[in-house]
């Protein structure tokens, strides 16, 4: 899977999501953008979006335990870094997608490609 925080952001499109003051410290807003199914995390007020996917078994992994900025898939138990999309612990092995964002005038933005 792919790094979009990587690339140059003139190379992304990003889209206007949520007001900041909807996704409070410590939580996640989950979304669809383009037919891909994303989380977003509000970790100590940062910012970071992921698939929505454990490339264990294609399932959600977005309403997993946090632990640090790692979440833990609620099926099987592979953690993701959510600044990165790596994948840190069995059984998942591939990366799933991370994905720019930034707050502009206090809405969250995500970016995909163009």
């Amino acid at each position: 899977m792919f790094n979009y925080k990587t690339i140059d952001q003139s190379k992304l499109e990003f889209i206007e999501i949520a007001p900041a003051s909807e996704l409070p410290n410590g939580e996640r807003l989950f979304i669809e953008v383009e037919g891909k199914a994303i989380v977003i995390f509000n970790i100590a007020g940062q910012y970071f979006a992921i698939g929505d996917v454990c490339t264990h078994d294609d399932g959600p992994v977005g309403d997993g335990d946090l632990e640090g900025f790692n979440v833990v898939c609620p099926r099987h138990g592979g953690e993701f870094d959510v600044q990165t999309g790596k994948a840190v612990q069995m059984p998942a092995v591939v990366d799933i997608p991370a994905y720019a964002v930034k707050v502009v005038d206090g809405m969250i933005q995500v970016g995909v490609p163009k």
